[in-house]
Formats: structure tokens, C-alpha cells, sequence
């Protein structure tokens, strides 16, 4: 694993850094950085409009970014959309599900969710008139299919939730909740946010069944400016495009339009294509560690870490999920009489990078009465002296406000 933190340039430039805010955002390693580059530096032309040899090749290297995405998803080439985020993905979804939601319809999320994936489904019942339903969570940080069938009747269209969630970092079982949605209604159409889950555990569309799936490239060791939104064929092929512009239109006469097939149709105007040509050479680098062998390392790291914080900080610290065995690298944590906020403040200080607030889940913290939580999150490039630094920093924040 040294070798692959060697990858990582801002560990040349910042040597001492302790990085663990990879859930917000992974850091990069030089193949994506030098893709990006080698957009600008060697082609730095658009795509899907020009006839002439550089414009040509931009345009088939984007695609293949495309086809490399389909098949790390195991999905089409035409299910493959491009946005600029996982945001993005889901407005773009819920802006052309629109039509589709009528007075009397409910839409159920859970209570688990990023703001990304509650406020457009918030906003879409508010517009239509449909009742949001929300599925409560598990302590464990999970939902459980049994709960959530309850939400779900004949009049939902649809049902969206975290693949994993961003502040227990505790796993859901997708494949499970979109049968059990399925077998309750079959016309329900259902969204899964991967944001957490791409690039560091598999995922197989075609196994876990659901209609759309929706993650971010600087999550998953990519560049920022790139997301991605899968959907069904059948479905995508049939739903209005998002915006309206070039490279999206097949003809555009004033007395008709007709508009490209899917996934073209919802990709109006020049897309960031330097970050596009950066995911690849991110999914190339996740492809080369090995999905499974970045899953156990950062599980592995975030498991090390509750113990040693448990046996440090005793019944004063209080961490979120279940702690014999983390599923992901997220480690989400309250001190007893430390605000987190101070908790990242006097981290940050010493270049211990960690998050403190309410990690865009008001609705989550609302519950659990907590007006914020400190999250350290892990991945391939943390050691076990990252580790030791964490706990040996907590024990100068919790030495400062002692005294």
C-alpha cells in the first residue's frame, strides 16, 4: 500500500498531511492527474461536433471513458450519462420524472440521506402535490426491507436511497430493497446514490436490479466536474431531456425538434471533458488495486481506528454504527463536551484533516438529536500512523478543553 500512496503527489507537496475527508472528496492520484492534463496539452478540442482528426479522436476517447464506465457498473454503453456530479444526476432525474408524478402519488426516501438525494425528491412532491414518505433507520445505521415495505404502496413512484451512507458509513442491502420494492409495486422506479459506495465496493446494476444509480468521479479518486447518472434503456429511452442545446439535438427546425437518443439527449453543450477523460484513468487505478482489496483496506483501516479510539477515549467518545467490524471507511464520532466543529479546528491545525458538521444530512442528525458529528474517513492511501496521529491529536483537543 505504500506503493500506492507513492501515487499520490500530495503527499510529495504536503509530506506531513493526515487526510482522512476522503468521503467528501478522495485525493488523486498522478494517472488521473496526467489524463486530465493530456486532454489539454494533446487534443483540447470538443466533442461529438468536429470533422477533423484531433476533434475525431477527442471524441472516441470520451466515448471509451463511456464504454470503460458501462462495463465498471455492468451496464450498457447507452445507460451511461455523464453530469457533473452525483447532485447533478439526481436534479436531472428528478426534473424528468416530473410529468410522471401526479396529486395523490407519494415518492419515500429514507432518513438516512444526503441532502443530494432528499431535496430533489422534496422539492418534486412539493411541486406535484405527492407526499414524501420517509423510512426511518436502523441504530446500526442501516434500513431494513421489512420497514421500508411498510412506506410503499401502489400509488409510489419511486424510491430513492443511499447504497451507503455518508455519516454511518454503514452498507444497505440495495439488491434486497429493490426486490421487496418491486414485489410491492412493480411499476416503482427506484434511485440508488452510489456516491459513497463507487470505486470502493462492487457494483453490478444488472444484480442489484435498480432502474437508476447515480455516483461522483472525485469520490472515487477521480478529477471534480464529472458524475454519473446509469439508468435502464427502457426507461432513459423514454424520458424528456434535462436541458436543451447543442450536441443534444438531432434537428432543431423551428417546426419540430427531435432530439438524440439516449444518453446524448441529456447531455446539452460541451461537457467537462478533461474530467470525463479523468474518470477513466480513475477507474483505471481502482481497476488496478482491485475493488475487493480497496474495500478490505479501508474497512480494515476504519475497523483499527474505532478500536483504538474506544480504547483511548472510553464512554466518552460515542462513534456511529457498528464498531466490531466497519463495512466502509467512514468513522463518525462525537466527544463528550467538544464541539465537532472545534474537533476539526484544532485537527486542522496540525494538517489532521477531518469532517465536522452535519455532512449534508440534516435529516439524519435531526433524529439522532445531534446538532453535528466529527468524521474521519479512510482510504487506500491511510496507514496506521495515520491512525496513531488521529488519536494522539483527539488527546490534545480533549487536553486543550480540559484545561
Amino acid at each position: 500500500m505504500q506503493t500506492i500512496k507513492n501515487q499520490f503527489p500530495i503527499f510529495d507537496a504536503r509530506p506531513g498531511l493526515v487526510y482522512l475527508d476522503s468521503a467528501a472528496t478522495a485525493l488523486t492520484p498522478i494517472s488521473v492527474i496526467d489524463a486530465v492534463s493530456s486532454y489539454y496539452g494533446t487534443l483540447s478540442a470538443n466533442v461529438g461536433r468536429g470533422l477533423y482528426a484531433t476533434a475525431e479522436e477527442t471524441t472516441a476517447q470520451f466515448e471509451a471513458v463511456r464504454e470503460k464506465t458501462a462495463r465498471f457498473l455492468g451496464a450498457k454503453r447507452d445507460e451511461i450519462v455523464f453530469t457533473r456530479n452525483t447532485t447533478e444526476a439526481i436534479n436531472l432525474l428528478a426534473y424528468v420524472l416530473e410529468d410522471q408524478i401526479e396529486p395523490g402519488d407519494n415518492i419515500v426516501v429514507t432518513a438516512l440521506e444526503h441532502h443530494s438525494n432528499f431535496l430533489p425528491w422534496k422539492r418534486l412532491a412539493e411541486k406535484r402535490g405527492a407526499e414524501l414518505r420517509i423510512v426511518p433507520f436502523e441504530t446500526d445505521g442501516s434500513i431494513k426491507g421489512e420497514i421500508a415495505q411498510e412506506y410503499i404502496d401502489s400509488k409510489t413512484k419511486v424510491f430513492a436511497f443511499s447504497a451507503i451512507s455518508n455519516v454511518f458509513g454503514t452498507p444497505n442491502p440495495v439488491a434486497e430493497l429493490v426486490r421487496m420494492a418491486k414485489e410491492m409495486n412493480p411499476d416503482i422506479m427506484t434511485v440508488v446514490d452510489a456516491a459513497q459506495a463507487a470505486g470502493h465496493s462492487h457494483i453490478d446494476v444488472r444484480t442489484l436490479n435498480c432502474d437508476f444509480l447515480a455516483f461522483s468521479g472525485h469520490k472515487c479518486f477521480g478529477p471534480t466536474g464529472v458524475g454519473v447518472l446509469y439508468g435502464k434503456e427502457a426507461i432513459l429511452s423514454t424520458l424528456p431531456p434535462y436541458q436543451v442545446g447543442g450536441g443534444m439535438v438531432q434537428d432543431a427546425r423551428a417546426e419540430e425538434t427531435a432530439y438524440k437518443d439516449s444518453p446524448h439527449r441529456f447531455e446539452a453543450g460541451t461537457p467537462d471533458i478533461a474530467s470525463v477523460f479523468g474518470l477513466g484513468a480513475a477507474l483505471d487505478f481502482v481497476e488496478e488495486v482491485g475493488i475487493d482489496a480497496i474495500h478490505d483496506y479501508e474497512s480494515g483501516r476504519a475497523t483499527q481506528a474505532v478500536s483504538k479510539l474506544e480504547k483511548t477515549f472510553g464512554d466518552s467518545i460515542h462513534i456511529l454504527g457498528l464498531n466490531d467490524r466497519r463495512e466502509s471507511g467512514i468513522v463518525s464520532f462525537t466527544l463528550d463536551g467538544i464541539h465537532p466543529h472545534d474537533i476539526a479546528q484544532v485537527l486542522g491545525e496540525h494538517d489532521i484533516c477531518i469532517r465536522a458538521g452535519e455532512h449534508c444530512a440534516a435529516p439524519l442528525h435531526r433524529v439522532l438529536s445531534l446538532p453535528a458529528t466529527a468524521r474521519a474517513s479512510f482510504s487506500v492511501y491511510n496507514t496506521k500512523t495515520d491512525i496513531d496521529t488521529l488519536v494522539e491529536g483527539l488527546k490534545n483537543v480533549v487536553k486543550l478543553f480540559k484545561s
